[in-house]
């Protein structure tokens, strides 16, 4: 816990202020007093109404929807910051928006998490601390320190006294294989992988699973759930294939678009999420559970603001 609050400053935008005050709350201080609205045509206004001077300041902002108002906050805040010469500046971003677009897949495509990352260095931003990008190369695109926190622990402990012979982790997709090989080894589980294949222009999808689900109670493990249609056709090909129980778990409920639809008519029996990003409760549904990582974030702001290494907490 910090008890000399009086050098350090806890900031946050409007992306997700529960989250904030309950990172607040674990570290025995309060938010900052700063004053986030719009002007009449729809630029966004920042003004810190107190002083920063030589302090530890930390920003915390998810860069989720509406994306593009909760970027500019963010950047907004890093620059007023670093005008009213506070000492060093943390860019907390539970979610990194913007982070799909790691590569260019085809010609003429965009790098946007490289143009974020230069965003933010440009604002001002002395660190990043997030959790679970999207690309860990995306770590690489900034030219300051980047934390990145694993919320993979907090999902598959909540799992951990359901475990037993009859338990098995599956990657969605073939890109979540590594994450999936992490949770099923902590749990001491068998994996099982989803393969989606097009066989040709307009056809369906045929769902490949590589490994023996029938009678089997399933945890599907993602970084991400945009909108639902990995995750629900993998749960649809896992209750054909015979499975007894199905769960699903993410770090970001992105949730966009039809998710909601489709995970309520999915064969998904609970979906676990973390509060990245703050899920309005018309999102809300009774097979999901909201876990927080405050207590992660506020570990992590204590260990950059007093210099400790951070080992631990990856721990």
């Amino acid at each position: 816990m910090i008890t000399h609050g009086n050098e350090i400053k806890l900031f946050a935008g409007n992306s997700n202020r529960p989250l904030a005050e309950a990172i607040a709350k674990k570290l025995n201080t309060a938010l900052g007093d700063v004053e986030v609205s719009k002007f009449s045509d729809g630029e966004t206004s920042i003004h810190i109404a107190e002083t920063v001077r030589g302090r530890d300041l930390f920003i915390i902002q998810s860069t989720s929807s509406p994306v593009n108002d909760n970027l500019m906050e963010l950047l907004i805040m890093i620059d007023a910051a670093k005008r009213a010469s506070a000492g060093r500046i943390t860019a907390v971003i539970p979610y990194f928006g913007y982070a799909r677009q790691d590569r260019k897949a085809r010609s003429r495509d965009p790098i946007t998490a490289k143009l974020v990352a230069d965003l933010i260095t440009s604002a001002g931003a002395d660190r990043v601390l997030t959790m679970d990008l999207h690309a860990a190369q995306i770590q690489g695109f900034f030219n300051i320190p980047v934390d990145n926190l694993l919320g993979g622990p907090t999902l598959y402990n909540y799992f951990a006294d359901r475990v037993d012979e009859n338990m098995i982790v599956v990657s969605p997709d073939v890109g979540s294989v590594n994450r999936a090989r992490k949770v099923a080894e902590r749990l001491n589980c068998q994996m099982a992988i989803i393969d989606k294949r097009r066989p040709k222009a307009n056809v369906m999808e045929v769902m490949n699973i590589i490994g023996n689900v029938e009678g089997k109670r399933c945890l599907m493990v993602d970084d991400m759930i945009d909108t639902a249609g990995t995750i629900v056709q993998g749960a649809q090909a896992l209750a054909d294939k015979g499975a007894a129980e199905i769960y699903a778990c993410c770090t970001h409920a992105v949730l966009s678009g039809p998710a909601i639809e489709r995970l309520e008519n999915s064969p998904i029996k609970e979906l676990v999420m973390l509060d990245t990003i703050q899920l309005p409760p018309e999102k809300m549904l009774p097979k999901m559970k909201i876990l927080t990582v405050a207590d992660k974030f506020a570990a992590a702001i204590e260990n950059v603001y007093l210099d400790k290494p951070m080992s631990k907490i990856y721990d």
